[in-house]
């Protein structure tokens, strides 16, 4: 049974990272919150993204993690690991990128939401847990989370039920596309696959058609 363990959010603030001078602009500090919050095409209202040239729209409009990561991460990195820490609006229990395929939708108190693509890590991830292997980490793992686009608006409750209503085309799941993305660059009969399906965040499937 999959289960919503937390809902979280913040609005994006200039950070000093590891002591730099520099700060930038980032939302990945997500915090847990304890009150119902609206849910559009955009994403949470009270959320936000610091670089929207690369994060957020209405393909990325969730993200997505999985607490059953977190006991890896626990052992990998020595320290304990808590809902949010990997920039996520939804952690989830009892699903994993094996399970969760492009396409699949899933209602979510009134709204409904659709698997759109894996989470791709990048520069921040490193800042956050102050190592600057760890993006490359939750590559090699797979253990990436993913993205969803929301299908259809409404109030979402911090323990809203998370169900499955509709199996997405083609069975392609996260790990799949990771697999593509990373590991089988050359896979055309993967990849053929993964760049035509229509439930894929556009500037994916251009990428990989492009890649074809």
């Amino acid at each position: 049974m999959i289960k919503l363990v937390s809902l979280n959010i913040t609005l994006p603030e200039k950070i000093n990272f590891n002591g730099v001078v520099k700060k930038n602009l980032t939302g990945i500090y997500k915090k847990p919150i304890n009150e119902k919050v609206f849910l559009d095409e955009l994403g949470f209202h009270g959320d936000g993204v610091g670089n929207p040239r690369i994060h957020g729209g209405k393909d990325m409009a969730v993200c997505a993690y999985f607490v059953d990561h977190f006991p890896h991460w626990k052992k990998e990195l020595d320290r304990e690991i808590k809902p949010g820490a990997f920039g996520e609006n939804l952690s989830l229990a009892g699903i994993n990128e094996t399970q969760m395929n492009i396409g699949d939708i899933y209602r979510l108190g009134e709204a409904e939401i659709e698997v759109s693509q894996p989470r791709q890590p990048c520069h921040k991830l490193n800042k956050v847990f102050d190592l600057q292997a760890m993006a490359c980490k939750v590559q090699t793992t797979g253990y990436t989370g993913c993205y969803l686009r929301v299908k259809k608006k409404g109030w979402i409750k911090p323990d809203s039920a998370f169900e499955k209503i509709k199996e997405g085309l083609g069975k392609i799941s996260i790990e799949m596309v990771n697999v593509l993305m990373f590991k089988e660059k050359k896979n055309l009969d993967l990849l053929r696959k993964v760049a035509s399906l229509q439930a894929l965040s556009f500037k994916l499937r251009e990428k990989l058609q492009k890649r074809l």
